[in-house]
């Protein structure tokens, strides 16, 4: 099963060609943003950010049920951002695609820059 990543290099393979995207590709990318759209998912890949944790690790870290902890793992992994490897009973999850923080440390200095900005016009008022 290829993902998002994968159909998009094969589509696209240089930087410099502005190849359009296709509707299927879009959908795609969509999905993509779709999946990092919820807060519970981005803690998640938070706390993998600093290496392997077993579930019940990451009920504690992100103070959320094992269930829903569990529910968002499988979506993740799913879609190929999360690896899992069994050991004896207890599994333990990893980051399956680091770009992930490239595209998270975009967001948040973007953000971060909108936020310096704003502050500096309400304090010239």
């Amino acid at each position: 099963m290829d993902t998002t990543i994968d159909v998009l290099r094969a589509h696209n393979t240089s930087k410099d060609t502005a190849a359009p995207l296709s509707d299927e590709m879009l959908e795609l990318i969509a999905q993509r943003f779709r999946l990092l759209a919820d807060p519970m998912r981005l803690r998640i890949l938070h706390q993998l950010q600093g290496g392997e944790k077993s579930v019940t690790e990451l009920v504690q870290a992100t103070e959320a049920s094992q269930p829903n902890v569990s529910k968002h793992l499988s979506t993740l992994r799913t879609h190929g951002l999360v690896k899992r490897r069994q050991q004896g009973n207890l599994a333990y999850f990893s980051i399956g695609a680091p770009f992930v923080f490239d595209l998270c440390n975009t967001v948040c200095d973007s953000m971060r820059t909108e936020w310096e900005r704003k502050q500096n016009l309400l304090d010239n008022l």
